[in-house]
């Protein structure tokens, strides 16, 4: 297995992790970019015992983790991005709708702990099991369904207040 090969098959794995890891859009190449400067120093050091996705996840985790950390340091202004793809009323108010339910999930994600994002994506978006999740991220099983059961309750809260937050916005503030 060459790096270019790893690369190749897996770097729209690696761009997803990242982004369900709430590394902003602005930061996704940079981000990625780093994923695999590890990848290309550590190839020949992976062994084969787990899944090669598992140790690009745990890799993805670790850049994440580092760029929240020195998230404070960056003075960066977001600016919204235009709707591509839009041709009519109704592709435009359907591109709108769905950038809202993704800017609505960025959100709630955002405020999990890291380490209950990356348990919820998982399970929730990649499908494993709880023992497969304990075998990528190397916590006990009961670990994986207590910080499961707590990212559920924080991003259900969190979407709730959310969107609460956005009707109040449109109402101008009236229910």
């Amino acid at each position: 297995m060459t790096f270019e090969d790893v690369y190749d098959e897996h770097f729209r794995f690696v761009w997803r992790a990242l982004r369900r890891f709430n590394v902003p859009e602005a930061d996704l190449p940079d981000a990625t970019q780093e994923v695999f400067l590890v990848v290309h120093r550590r190839l020949g050091e992976f062994e084969g015992r787990a899944k090669l996705t598992t140790w690009l996840f745990r890799i993805c985790l670790r850049v994440a983790k580092d760029r929240r950390r020195r998230a404070h340091v960056r003075h960066e202004v977001a600016v919204a991005e235009p709707v591509e793809g839009a041709t009519g009323a109704s592709d435009a108010t359907a591109a709108l709708e769905r950038r809202d339910d993704l800017a609505l999930f960025d959100a709630a994600m955002s405020e999990l702990d890291l380490d209950q994002a990356a348990v919820f994506t998982l399970f929730e978006l990649e499908a494993m099991t709880g023992q497969q999740i304990a075998d990528t991220l190397e916590i006990p099983l009961g670990t994986v369904y207590s910080r499961l059961r707590l990212a559920r309750e924080g991003f259900r809260r969190a979407v709730l207040r959310l969107a609460a937050q956005r009707l109040r916005g449109s109402t101008g503030g009236r229910p």
